[in-house]
């Protein structure tokens, strides 16, 4: 067992030797304090970018490293929604220890007006677009005498009156 404890502190003694400064005793440093913070938003299923980098899908949560100094933006986005941003600070706390706030990160999107009706601006001068014309209907074709054939007697003539009335002539007195 002796020997054992004898060639490890040996083989630190020839590494740090070795190795250029004090790399070898980062492998001693504590990593850094992470922390879960909670995403939501109203509608669920927004998109959140973090500045790090670090993405997820509403209702989430990402372990973020608490940084040096300063927070994370946190961005929000849907489709059919304005994006919407918030920002994550770290707090000292009066233990001596540091928290994400917000946490839970909560927003309301808003949805994206439609878009403006274009107007279409028209030049002086400029003729104006030709407008498509009904199509006409067709008139009923007069009907047509049938021309009298040789087989067909001829109309009766009607007496012609004196004094050429156009009204009918009266009936005659009866007795």
């Amino acid at each position: 067992m002796y020997r054992v404890i004898a060639f490890v502190l040996a083989s630190l003694a020839l590494a740090a030797c070795t190795s250029s400064g004090t790399d070898w005793l980062s492998a001693f440093k504590p990593g850094p304090v992470m922390e879960t913070v909670q995403f939501e938003s109203t509608p669920p299923g927004a998109d959140v970018k973090l500045s790090n980098g670090q993405t997820c899908r509403t209702p989430c949560a990402l372990a973020i490293a608490h940084p040096e100094s300063g927070g994370y933006d946190a961005t929000f986005t849907l489709n059919g929604y304005e994006p919407a941003s918030e920002q994550i600070e770290l707090v000292q706390m009066g233990d001596g220890t540091s928290q994400f706030k917000p946490n839970p990160v909560v927003t309301e999107l808003t949805p994206t007006p439609p878009p403006p009706k274009k107007k279409i601006v028209r030049k002086k001068g400029a003729a104006k677009p030709a407008a498509k014309k009904p199509k006409a209907k067709a008139k009923p074709k007069p009907a047509t005498r049938a021309k009298p054939t040789a087989s067909a007697p001829p109309p009766p003539a009607q007496p012609q009156q004196p004094g050429n009335s156009p009204w009918p002539p009266s009936p005659p007195p009866q007795q």
